[in-house]
């Protein structure tokens, strides 16, 4: 078995096998070592860790813990949502939820397939090359997890927003032609959701078990796919002259306000089958106090990173504000925002 092992010393000679390196890399790269002997000792398999088929998990239509949480969930706490009937509520939030894993599902799809793309890029000995196969390998199975709960609820949502599905061959490409943007776009799709589901979690609040079990197994293993992405754009971007790192203080926020729409709103089919009216629409993730705060708070820790980076120019500090996504800079990863405390 000691064959399977990566040398240590193998791993500092990575930036010379290049023919470059970089401030902090032997760092940087017993980081992705330490990642990967993680993903080998601590990972999981929706059939074997979730028991689907457990009275427990049960799935039914007349199960009020559908009913969306007016505390982490924008349609939930609006007074259209709590004025309808409860057996509407159920059906929303059923649809919602299950819509929510489809557009999971296809972001990692997107990652799987770019994440492919930049291993086969990278030479022997690649520390980048063995974590993130681990991820994508880890991906893979959170796809199986997410299409299995969509089975379940038995809702046929589409996912992502039309553009988004539209483009989802082209995005991966970024990987190879611009690798830090399409990093910047994987923190885009897992920073709103894993610091969702994150305060769900941390808040102990009722859902139905099968959500809950989809949850902990993702934010499980997403904690090791978001650190990736950090470690990686924090030691690469200040490597790149002060034109492109200029460039690329402008996409940090563009890329995390498109994305977190494609992600985090319903498309037009669930405001079609509900009946749901447009002005509500717009109340509920655009105009309300409540959603300006959310939109605020959820990028944290991404302009904790864009300062260590040096992208938080007061150009780039304009464009996050404009977006409506400026607000507290996290201390640290993962820090509880002011709200989950």
């Amino acid at each position: 078995m000691a064959i399977m092992n990566i040398p240590r010393p193998a791993l500092t000679h990575m930036g010379r096998m290049r023919g470059r390196s970089f401030p902090g890399q032997a760092e940087y790269e017993q980081t992705l070592h330490d990642l990967s002997e993680a993903s080998v000792h601590r990972n999981f398999d929706p059939y074997i860790d979730i028991d689907w088929d457990s009275p427990d998990l049960r799935i039914t239509p007349d199960d009020d813990r559908w009913v969306l949480n007016e505390r982490f969930d924008p349609i939930g706490r609006h007074e259209w949502y709590k004025a309808q009937p409860l057996e509407k509520q159920i059906a929303i939030g059923m649809w919602r939820q299950a819509n929510v894993a489809k557009v999971g599902l296809q972001f990692e799809s997107i990652l799987i397939r770019g994440i492919m793309q930049y291993t086969a890029a990278q030479p022997n000995n690649s520390a980048e090359f063995r974590y993130a196969t681990h991820e994508a390998k880890e991906e893979c199975q959170h796809t199986l997890m997410f299409q299995e709960f969509v089975n379940r609820v038995g809702r046929d949502v589409p996912g992502g927003a039309w553009w988004f599905r539209r483009l989802s061959p082209i995005i991966p490409l970024f990987s190879t032609i611009a690798p830090m943007v399409f990093y910047m776009g994987v923190l885009a799709g897992e920073e709103p959701i894993d610091h969702l589901q994150k305060q769900f979690l941390r808040s102990g609040a009722a859902q139905h078990p099968a959500m809950t079990a989809v949850m902990q197994i993702h934010v499980a293993e997403e904690a090791r796919h978001i650190s990736f992405a950090h470690q990686l754009l924090e030691r690469r971007i200040p490597t790149r002259g002060r034109f492109p790192r200029f460039l690329l203080s402008l996409a940090m926020p563009l890329i995390m306000r498109i994305l977190m729409g494609a992600i985090m709103v319903p498309p037009k089919q669930f405001w079609e089958e509900f009946d749901i009216p447009r002005e509500v629409k717009k109340d509920i993730f655009w105009r309300s106090e409540e959603s300006k705060d959310a939109r605020a708070e959820i990028f944290g820790d991404v302009r904790m990173l864009s300062e260590r980076c040096g992208l938080m120019n007061p150009f780039a500090k304009a464009l996050w504000k404009s977006l409506g996504i400026y607000g507290r800079t996290s201390r640290f990863r993962s820090e509880p925002s002011y709200a989950a405390q």
